[in-house]
């Protein structure tokens, strides 16, 4: 996970930015101009094709009043409806 310099590469975040977007029913330009960037970074962010930095990760959490680990993840994301069930069954059967 070293590139040839020593430093750990980036890995890919995988993210639900679009999902919840499109859930408060607000565009890209909207998201963007509050968290304060380029619409354009908006999509990046929702392809993938662009990791947020700390602080951005923590304005879109903010923003949506979810937990960071909820919108962004190192592994692949399950459909929100499966991580509910899951939570449900953890916490049921205590």
């Amino acid at each position: 996970m070293f590139n040839i310099h020593g430093f750990m590469k980036s890995r890919k975040l995988y993210n639900r930015i679009a999902v919840f977007r499109k859930e408060r029913n607000i565009s890209r330009k909207e998201l963007a101009e509050i968290i304060g960037v380029n619409f354009q970074t908006v999509g990046y962010l929702e392809r993938e094709e662009y990791n947020p930095s700390l602080d951005l990760a923590f304005k879109i959490s903010e923003y949506f009043g979810l937990p960071v680990e909820l919108i962004f993840s190192t592994e692949p994301l399950k459909p929100l409806i499966e991580e509910i069930i899951e939570l449900k069954n953890k916490i049921g059967g205590q």
